[in-house]
């Protein structure tokens, strides 16, 4: 890319750390599946398929513990998420982060564990019994049934709050750049003396 430098450095990061077409394309694993995850759709930044990128990169960065980028641009396919977004989102989870996710993940997962064991009817220890979702949980996170229960949770509490905070963020980002355009209008429409 350009040395182009911009205002922020959250802007600066972003361009630099986004992945690109050419990327996603020449990925070896990616590949296979290129045909739906390079649309054209996919790669537009618009007020639905950015929050949607936001919370499967979220939903996805804490759930799974490998290959989260090409999870992410698979899944992006299914719900016309932003794919460099939801892939860039993934990295939520760093190695910096990752201990403290797991760390809450443990503690909440053992907290709602023990409060519905304590209820007359014990709703999730029942289904987790009685299905192989413990296995496929334990699978999936590469964690134990107490962590990966909390990091299902955390995973989707974060993208559901993401995806809201991103909705707001944009809609406030496009009033402030409209609200710029009508006052260089304004400014261009009165006459100077």
């Amino acid at each position: 890319m350009a040395n182009f430098r911009s205002k922020t450095f959250l802007s600066d990061w972003l361009r630099e750390n986004m992945p690109t077409r050419q990327q996603m394309e020449g990925n070896r694993f990616i590949k296979p599946f290129a045909h739906r995850v390079l649309r054209s759709e996919l790669w537009r930044f618009t007020r639905r398929s950015v929050p949607r990128g936001v919370a499967l990169g979220m939903l996805v960065g804490v759930i799974v513990p490998f290959a989260q980028i090409l999870f992410a641009a698979l899944l992006s396919t299914t719900v016309k998420a932003n794919v460099p977004v939801a892939a860039l989102t993934t990295f939520v989870t760093n190695p910096f982060t990752t201990p403290a996710i797991w760390v809450a993940a443990y503690w909440i997962g053992s907290w709602m564990l023990r409060v519905d064991a304590a209820t007359i009817v014990a709703p999730v220890n029942t289904a987790i019994e009685e299905t192989e979702l413990q296995q496929f949980l334990e699978w999936l996170t590469g964690a134990t049934m107490v962590t990966a229960f909390g990091l299902v949770i955390i995973a989707i509490v974060s993208a559901a709050i993401s995806y809201l905070l991103a909705v707001f963020l944009w809609r406030w980002w496009i009033a402030r750049k409209w609200a710029r355009r009508k006052a260089r209008r304004l400014e261009e429409a009165v006459p100077t003396e």
